[in-house]
């Protein structure tokens, strides 16, 4: 699978662990930044993020910041990016199976080493079901999306 990586100067330090999480599972991965704790501004990395989904050149994200929730905030701005915090397996999966999710967003100051790799894991081995409810309410999700765009500004 095709990733895009990204994290803000709080989730930098544990980038390299995720990056080396989705190597090791044999995926081919775009990091778009940030490269050092220099302060930056997540909504910027969440953009860069979402760009390669949106554009068909990557399948999946995976954001890192402080707690997650504003890079979760800034990439359900986006449409077409279905995002979500996890920090812990079971909503990794279930996101993933019941929401059709494809950013991951993950909270370095909450989640250690051990932990991110088995959340990632179970983000990345999830699929969307077949089932017709999940499927039905992702639709719902789409709709949303087409009537903020077309609601006059």
């Amino acid at each position: 699978m095709r990733l895009t990586l990204g994290a803000d100067h709080a989730g930098f330090p544990q980038k390299a662990k995720a990056r080396e999480i989705l190597e090791r599972l044999g995926h081919s991965v775009v990091d778009v930044g940030t490269f050092s704790e220099t302060p930056v501004d997540f909504p910027d990395i969440t953009r860069d993020v979402a760009r390669p989904i949106l554009k068909g050149e990557a399948e999946r994200g995976v954001l890192v910041c402080g707690t997650g929730v504003g890079a979760s905030i800034a990439a359900n701005k986006i449409p077409g990016i279905r995002a979500t915090i996890a920090h812990e397996t079971y909503s990794a999966r279930q996101a993933v199976e019941h929401d059709d999710v494809n950013v991951l967003c993950i909270g370095a100051w909450l989640v250690g080493p051990a932990v991110i790799d088995q959340v990632i894991v179970e983000f990345l081995q999830a699929e969307f079901s077949t089932d017709a409810d999940c499927r039905r309410r992702v639709e719902k999700l789409h709709q949303l999306e087409r009537e903020a765009a077309a609601e006059p500004k």
